[in-house]
């Protein structure tokens, strides 16, 4: 006996066994008298056994067919509630929404007045944060984790990402309050040539390069001295004395804490904080609505 049975063809067998009529049973599922009778004949045949006895008098279930019903009724039934589960969890997928990020976005409350803009637009849809260390520079977006991120440009693969700029800031360098240039006002990024930095995992590529301000070195190789993925990690290593490192306006309440401090540096270029998303999602309805709503916070700010 093959046990190769498709659901339809338990359909089939249940109209029938449940009018006893083929006609009817047709009628009920929306298909011809003849294409049901096939394919009842098909389940018999794949069976082995007749499941119903067919004369002049009528149709009625043999004992096969009366022992094959009730399974064939919970198959259905359980066939059902799988496929009303999928369905839901479609729904759910639809309408949630994954915001990645490996550095919260500290500035002016920007996070919540963006989810307030989104949710008042979109009040059925669910906002999930995501959050994520260095090692992923683009916080959930290249493995599909995340539908939108707030990440740092430039990033790897940039080619396939959109995004609205968040923030344009300036950049300063964090080192401890004790280190020999914490007493200037402002220090030129040629002072810092020989300082051990602290540098994101190698898996950044070109944004490990941009915060150690590789185009500013002429050539010169930088010192590291030490690897971080996330924001404790670079504070631990700053207060330890393990190097410096570069750090955009915006965060350096994050990392100013006791024994550390910041300066402004002149020689380097600006960062840009992004909201991204790939491009293939640009039509995404959720995906450009966040996307909206954060234009028109930033625009505003």
């Amino acid at each position: 006996m093959t046990m190769d049975v498709h659901v339809r063809e338990l359909r089939y067998f249940v109209a029938v066994a449940e009018e006893l009529h083929f006609t009817r049973a047709a009628e009920r599922l929306y298909v011809s008298q003849p294409a049901l009778s096939k394919q009842v004949r098909a389940l018999e045949r794949q069976l082995g056994v007749e499941l119903f006895r067919r004369d002049r008098h009528g149709v009625a279930l043999t004992d096969a067919g009366t022992a094959l019903l009730p399974h064939a009724r919970r198959v259905l039934a359980d066939w059902a509630e799988g496929a009303a589960a999928v369905e839901s969890a479609r729904a759910a997928q639809r309408s949630t929404l994954v915001v990645g990020m490996s550095t919260s976005p500290v500035r002016g409350g920007l996070l919540p007045a963006i989810r307030s803009r989104f949710t008042a637009a979109h009040p059925e849809a669910v906002v999930r944060l995501r959050q994520v260390n260095w090692e992923d520079p683009t916080a959930g977006l290249a493995d599909g984790a995340a539908d939108v991120a707030f990440v740092w440009l430039p990033l790897p693969g940039q080619d396939r990402f959109a995004w609205t700029v968040v923030a344009e800031e300036p950049l300063l360098v964090a080192l401890p309050e004790t280190h020999p240039l914490a007493g200037r006002a402002e220090i030129d990024f040629a002072d810092l040539l020989d300082e051990p930095f602290l540098a994101l995992p190698e898996s950044t590529g070109p944004l490990r390069d941009y915060w150690l301000a590789l185009d500013a070195r002429d050539g010169r190789p930088a010192r590291i001295g030490a690897e971080i993925a996330s924001t404790e990690e670079t504070y631990e290593a700053l207060a330890a004395g393990l190097g410096v490192c570069l750090v955009a306006e915006g965060n350096v309440p994050l990392l100013t804490l006791g024994g550390v401090t910041a300066r402004p540096v002149r020689g380097v270029t600006p960062s840009r904080y992004v909201l991204a998303w790939r491009r293939e999602d640009e039509r995404r309805p959720l995906v450009r609505a966040y996307a909206e709503a954060c234009r028109r916070v930033t625009e505003r700010a």
